[in-house]
């Protein structure tokens, strides 16, 4: 999840029955989508020894305060082992993984019948998911090919908060409702929903 701890196991296994040293060089970069770098987030540099047969776990954290200034909108971050054999020359393994972090930011509740040309309220509820506070807040509601752009106050570590949000269905059939939350500390946070409206 944004703004939490990223906890990562890597797995060695050593399958044969000789005694092994692998060098392990980690490292973790925030990436965009089209996997280019954006910023170099952690290093670290580690031996381990594996006997015959035997597997080992080396427990990778990266801190939410390692990542959370160089995050992109794509909110991804790619994590690199390279695994060298010692006194093995050219034995090298290479372990990638990009994790894309979630959001669990926003929420929107829809009454259960909405009716053409009849007033309907939502609530759309938003989160700061961070350990610190945020501010300059702002929503941008998408509905009915409008856009409605709503300041909102500054939110404390963790907070949620929520707004109620009316609009009246002009035409019976599905509505894509879209909200965008941004503040200082991270942007375009979307949710959406498609709500069924029925005929009057």
């Amino acid at each position: 999840l944004f703004g939490k701890d990223i906890t990562l196991l890597l797995i060695l296994s050593n399958l044969s029955s000789d005694h092994k040293t692998v060098k392990v060089d980690m490292s973790a970069s925030t990436i965009l989508y089209t996997r280019r770098t954006v910023a170099e987030i952690l290093k670290a540099t580690t031996s381990v020894d594996l006997g015959s047969k035997q597997g080992k776990h080396i427990r990778l954290k990266i801190p939410y305060s390692y990542y959370g200034k160089y995050l992109t909108t794509d909110k991804r971050i790619q994590v690199t082992a390279l695994c060298e054999v010692v006194n093995m020359r050219g034995l090298k393994l290479l372990v990638e993984k990009t994790i894309i972090l979630e959001d669990t930011n926003i929420i929107i509740k829809i009454p259960r019948r909405v009716v053409v040309n009849k007033a309907v309220t939502l609530e759309i509820s938003y989160a700061n998911p961070l350990p610190e506070p945020v501010s300059r807040c702002v929503l941008l509601v998408t509905l009915m090919n409008q856009q409605v752009k709503i300041h909102l106050a500054r939110l404390a570590p963790k907070e949620r908060s929520k707004i109620y949000f009316e609009f009246t269905p002009r035409r019976s059939g599905p509505l894509q409702l879209q909200v965008d939350f941004s503040c200082d500390k991270f942007s375009h946070v979307k949710g959406f929903v498609t709500i069924a409206v029925a005929p009057a």
